[in-house]
């Protein structure tokens, strides 16, 4: 499924980038309202922030929904009731308040593309050489064998699989696995890198960035 994320705060689109990519969804991003008219048409749903410092997201959304049928979910910190009834009469297909869950947005996106009777289930697999990470079935294949994995050994790899050969900072793998970043979490992340290479008996995959994180070792592709 594809995304686009309409945020200007840097620090709420970094956390919520890879907790999308994670949970299968393919995102791009843009912090301002410029250039979003020109993307609607290759995305599936627009995420959308009100508070954009070049236009006003609500005068964005009916800009949107002239031109496009592209579904449209509002994220705004704006919780009032006149603020929710403004934005879903802009063209809005839901409207979710922050802070919010991120397993509520993913079932908000999901129910608002059923709605329209449009496939949620698009698998996202990631491919380097022969292992494959399906982050849509959480299912790891090494040589067509499926490799079996604990939660949090999964989630660690779907994470650095996720940012497609980009560094994955450890502070973003422990804050989404994890929860927290102290001494105890990050040891036990090196631990779980350490058992995700001796698994899928390839210690290369995960290349390790010092200072910084991760990435995925070898040519990238997406299927």
């Amino acid at each position: 499924m594809r995304v686009l994320l309409v945020e200007d705060d840097d620090r709420v689109a970094g956390a919520l980038i890879p907790a999308l990519t994670r949970r299968g969804l393919a995102i791009a991003r843009l912090a301002t309202g410029a250039g979003v008219l020109d993307r609607v048409h290759e995305v599936d749903v627009i995420l959308l922030d009100l508070g954009l410092p070049d236009i006003d997201g609500v005068t964005l959304c009916r800009q949107i929904r002239a031109v496009s049928d592209v579904a449209i979910i509002v994220v705004s910190a704006r919780g009032e009731v006149d603020d929710r009834i403004q934005g879903l009469r802009a063209g809005a297909d839901d409207y979710l308040v922050k802070p919010y869950d991120v397993e509520e947005l993913l079932a908000r996106v999901e129910a608002v593309r059923r709605r329209r009777g449009e496939h949620v289930a698009e698998p996202v697999v990631i491919r380097v050489g022969d292992v494959s990470v399906d982050l849509s079935r959480h299912e790891v294949l090494v040589g067509g064998a499926a490799v079996a994995l604990s939660r949090k050994e999964f989630q660690v790899l779907a994470l650095v699989a996720g940012a497609r050969g980009a560094v994955c900072s450890r502070e973003h793998v422990l804050t989404e696995v994890w929860g927290h970043r102290g001494p105890a979490e990050s040891r036990s992340l090196d631990v779980h890198v350490a058992t995700l290479r001796t698994k899928l008996g390839r210690p290369a995959l995960i290349e390790t960035v010092r200072g910084v994180g991760y990435r995925l070792g070898g040519q990238v592709t997406r299927g």
